[in-house]
């Protein structure tokens, strides 16, 4: 991996990292704006809790080593979550800048799975 893939997968990996943590924390905690904003959507207040504990443990599955398929489930997680908060706010009318956060997620998430190194990737064997 190349010096400048390393800083690329590493940021795209961190910021990551953090926008998923501190989200499902103020989920798990039930944030006035996060509730606002899932009832605004139309969904079960609920699924704060659900998604939010999803969210801390996939941050954990994308940053400890090893666990190579559990990286896997955790990224497409974090897709489907991102792009369904990004699909749930244009359903709902919303404007771009409602929506830019989990873009830009989703965004991330693709950019992190995409470069990640050699290690934390499955190889499957072509045979």
């Amino acid at each position: 991996m190349t010096k400048r893939n390393k800083i690329i997968y590493w940021t795209a990996t961190i910021l990551l990292a953090l926008g998923m943590f501190s989200g499902g924390l103020a989920q798990i905690f039930r944030v006035k704006q996060n509730v606002d904003g899932i009832v605004h959507l139309g969904y079960p207040i609920y699924l704060m809790s659900i998604l939010g504990t999803w969210k801390i443990l996939g941050v954990i599955a994308i940053l400890i080593p090893k666990f190579k398929l559990l990286k896997e489930w955790a990224y497409a997680g974090f897709f489907f979550a991102m792009t369904g908060a990004v699909i749930s706010h244009i359903a709902a009318g919303d404007s771009f800048s409602e929506f830019i956060a989990p873009f830009i997620f989703a965004l991330l998430t693709v950019v992190s799975w995409y470069i990640r190194p050699a290690d934390r990737k499955i190889i499957l064997d072509k045979n």
